[in-house]
Protein backbone atom coordinates (compact mmCIF):
# COMPACT_ATOMS: atom_id res chain seq x y z
CA UNK A 1 0.00 0.00 0.00
CA UNK A 2 1.38 3.66 -1.18
CA UNK A 3 2.01 6.18 1.78
CA UNK A 4 0.27 9.59 1.21
CA UNK A 5 2.62 12.72 0.98
CA UNK A 6 2.08 12.78 5.08
CA UNK A 7 3.13 9.79 5.94
CA UNK A 8 6.69 9.79 3.94
CA UNK A 9 7.21 13.45 5.36
CA UNK A 10 6.52 11.55 8.80
CA UNK A 11 8.82 8.88 8.16
CA UNK A 12 11.63 11.59 7.22
CA UNK A 13 11.06 13.78 10.54
CA UNK A 14 11.33 10.65 12.43
CA UNK A 15 14.34 8.79 10.94
CA UNK A 16 17.92 9.06 12.11
CA UNK A 17 20.99 10.71 10.08
CA UNK A 18 23.40 8.57 9.97
CA UNK A 19 25.73 9.40 7.03
CA UNK A 20 25.50 13.36 6.19
CA UNK A 21 25.70 14.75 2.26
CA UNK A 22 29.25 15.68 2.99
CA UNK A 23 30.01 11.95 4.04
CA UNK A 24 28.27 10.84 1.15
CA UNK A 25 30.18 12.87 -1.27
CA UNK A 26 33.34 12.06 0.32
CA UNK A 27 32.65 8.19 0.15
CA UNK A 28 31.27 8.65 -3.63
CA UNK A 29 34.71 10.74 -4.45
CA UNK A 30 37.23 8.03 -2.61
CA UNK A 31 35.23 5.26 -4.33
CA UNK A 32 35.95 7.11 -7.50
CA UNK A 33 39.66 6.87 -6.67
CA UNK A 34 39.66 3.58 -5.80
CA UNK A 35 37.73 2.22 -8.81
CA UNK A 36 40.18 4.53 -11.23
CA UNK A 37 43.39 2.73 -9.59
CA UNK A 38 41.73 -0.85 -10.29
CA UNK A 39 40.69 -0.63 -13.82
CA UNK A 40 41.54 2.50 -15.57
CA UNK A 41 43.28 1.06 -18.45
CA UNK A 42 40.61 -1.93 -19.18
CA UNK A 43 37.65 -0.22 -20.86
CA UNK A 44 35.11 -1.85 -18.49
CA UNK A 45 31.57 -1.97 -19.07
CA UNK A 46 29.83 -0.29 -16.23
CA UNK A 47 26.44 -1.75 -14.79
CA UNK A 48 24.08 0.49 -13.12
CA UNK A 49 21.57 -1.88 -11.01
CA UNK A 50 18.14 -0.41 -11.20
CA UNK A 51 16.38 1.68 -9.65
CA UNK A 52 18.42 1.96 -6.46
CA UNK A 53 22.02 2.31 -8.01
CA UNK A 54 20.87 5.47 -10.23
CA UNK A 55 21.95 8.36 -7.73
CA UNK A 56 25.08 6.52 -6.85
CA UNK A 57 25.99 5.90 -10.20
CA UNK A 58 25.29 9.12 -11.51
CA UNK A 59 27.18 10.67 -8.62
CA UNK A 60 29.83 8.45 -9.46
CA UNK A 61 30.39 8.12 -13.09
CA UNK A 62 31.86 11.93 -13.85
CA UNK A 63 34.46 11.49 -11.47
CA UNK A 64 36.02 8.09 -13.35
CA UNK A 65 38.32 9.81 -15.54
CA UNK A 66 38.59 7.13 -17.81
CA UNK A 67 37.05 5.78 -20.78
CA UNK A 68 33.93 3.24 -19.96
CA UNK A 69 31.07 1.66 -21.78
CA UNK A 70 27.81 2.00 -19.61
CA UNK A 71 24.30 -0.24 -19.80
CA UNK A 72 22.50 -1.36 -16.73
CA UNK A 73 20.50 -3.97 -15.33
CA UNK A 74 16.96 -4.14 -13.36
CA UNK A 75 17.31 -6.74 -10.72
CA UNK A 76 14.68 -6.69 -7.68
CA UNK A 77 14.10 -8.17 -4.24
CA UNK A 78 11.53 -6.00 -2.46
CA UNK A 79 8.75 -4.03 -5.11
CA UNK A 80 8.23 -1.36 -2.78
CA UNK A 81 8.09 -2.68 0.52
CA UNK A 82 10.77 -3.33 3.25
CA UNK A 83 11.63 -6.97 3.38
CA UNK A 84 13.31 -8.90 0.65
CA UNK A 85 11.38 -11.23 -1.12
CA UNK A 86 12.92 -13.58 -4.05
CA UNK A 87 14.84 -11.76 -6.70
CA UNK A 88 13.29 -11.03 -10.40
CA UNK A 89 15.11 -10.03 -13.35
CA UNK A 90 13.35 -6.79 -14.94
CA UNK A 91 16.05 -6.11 -17.48
CA UNK A 92 19.11 -8.05 -18.77
CA UNK A 93 22.32 -5.82 -20.06
CA UNK A 94 21.93 -5.11 -23.45
CA UNK A 95 25.69 -5.23 -24.23
CA UNK A 96 27.83 -8.35 -24.24
CA UNK A 97 29.59 -8.95 -21.03
CA UNK A 98 31.51 -11.68 -22.81
CA UNK A 99 35.16 -11.04 -22.45
CA UNK A 100 35.11 -7.66 -20.35
CA UNK A 101 35.66 -6.28 -17.07
CA UNK A 102 32.50 -5.46 -15.53
CA UNK A 103 31.91 -3.19 -13.13
CA UNK A 104 28.32 -2.94 -11.25
CA UNK A 105 26.80 -0.46 -9.42
CA UNK A 106 24.39 -0.79 -6.66
CA UNK A 107 22.91 1.21 -3.41
CA UNK A 108 23.50 -1.37 -1.29
CA UNK A 109 25.18 -4.51 -0.27
CA UNK A 110 22.23 -5.92 2.44
CA UNK A 111 22.14 -9.71 3.06
CA UNK A 112 24.56 -10.31 -0.87
CA UNK A 113 21.57 -11.99 -2.64
CA UNK A 114 20.62 -9.27 -5.55
CA UNK A 115 24.38 -8.69 -6.08
CA UNK A 116 25.74 -12.53 -5.58
CA UNK A 117 22.49 -13.26 -8.77
CA UNK A 118 23.95 -10.64 -10.71
CA UNK A 119 27.77 -11.42 -10.24
CA UNK A 120 26.68 -15.12 -11.00
CA UNK A 121 24.27 -14.22 -14.37
CA UNK A 122 28.08 -11.90 -15.41
CA UNK A 123 30.30 -15.21 -14.84
CA UNK A 124 27.92 -17.43 -16.73
CA UNK A 125 28.10 -15.22 -19.68
CA UNK A 126 31.33 -15.27 -20.10
CA UNK A 127 32.44 -11.53 -17.91
CA UNK A 128 36.83 -12.32 -17.27
CA UNK A 129 36.49 -9.76 -14.60
CA UNK A 130 33.89 -8.90 -12.50
CA UNK A 131 34.05 -5.88 -9.57
CA UNK A 132 31.45 -4.15 -7.64
CA UNK A 133 30.75 -1.30 -5.98
CA UNK A 134 28.15 -0.03 -3.91
CA UNK A 135 27.25 3.17 -1.98
CA UNK A 136 26.56 1.40 1.46
CA UNK A 137 27.19 -1.59 2.85
CA UNK A 138 25.44 -2.90 5.92
CA UNK A 139 26.03 -4.63 8.86
CA UNK A 140 24.66 -7.98 9.11
CA UNK A 141 24.75 -11.20 11.58
CA UNK A 142 24.77 -13.41 8.87
CA UNK A 143 27.36 -14.40 6.40
CA UNK A 144 26.96 -12.76 2.65
CA UNK A 145 27.27 -14.44 -0.23
CA UNK A 146 29.81 -11.75 -1.53
CA UNK A 147 31.37 -8.86 -0.76
CA UNK A 148 31.44 -5.59 -2.71
CA UNK A 149 35.33 -4.43 -4.15
CA UNK A 150 34.36 -1.34 -3.32
CA UNK A 151 32.41 0.32 -0.48
CA UNK A 152 31.52 4.33 0.27
CA UNK A 153 29.99 3.65 3.89
CA UNK A 154 28.89 1.02 6.42
CA UNK A 155 25.92 1.34 7.87
CA UNK A 156 24.05 -0.64 10.29
CA UNK A 157 21.25 -3.03 10.54
CA UNK A 158 18.47 -1.11 9.97
CA UNK A 159 16.49 -0.38 7.20
CA UNK A 160 18.04 3.07 5.40
CA UNK A 161 17.11 5.03 3.01
CA UNK A 162 18.29 8.46 0.93
CA UNK A 163 20.67 8.37 -2.24
CA UNK A 164 18.97 6.13 -4.20
CA UNK A 165 17.63 3.92 -1.77
CA UNK A 166 14.05 3.81 -1.28
CA UNK A 167 11.37 3.43 1.98
CA UNK A 168 7.86 2.58 0.79
CA UNK A 169 9.08 3.73 -3.11
CA UNK A 170 9.82 7.17 -1.80
CA UNK A 171 12.93 9.39 -0.71
CA UNK A 172 15.55 7.97 -3.16
CA UNK A 173 16.50 11.45 -3.73
CA UNK A 174 17.76 12.55 -0.41
CA UNK A 175 21.71 13.40 -0.17
CA UNK A 176 22.31 11.68 2.83
CA UNK A 177 21.23 8.12 4.29
CA UNK A 178 18.71 7.89 7.05
CA UNK A 179 17.97 5.05 9.25
CA UNK A 180 14.01 4.21 9.53
CA UNK A 181 12.85 4.72 13.48
CA UNK A 182 13.62 1.97 15.40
Amino acid sequence: MKLDASEVWRLLQEAELICDEDAVDAAVNRVAEEITRAIRDSLPLVLSVMGGGVVFTGQLLPRLRFPLEFDYVHVTRYRGGTKGGDIEWIVQPRTSVAGRTVLVIDDILDEGRTLSEVKKWLSDNGATAIYTAVLADKTVKAEKPVRADFVGVTVPDRYVFGFGMDVRDAWRNLPAIYALKQ
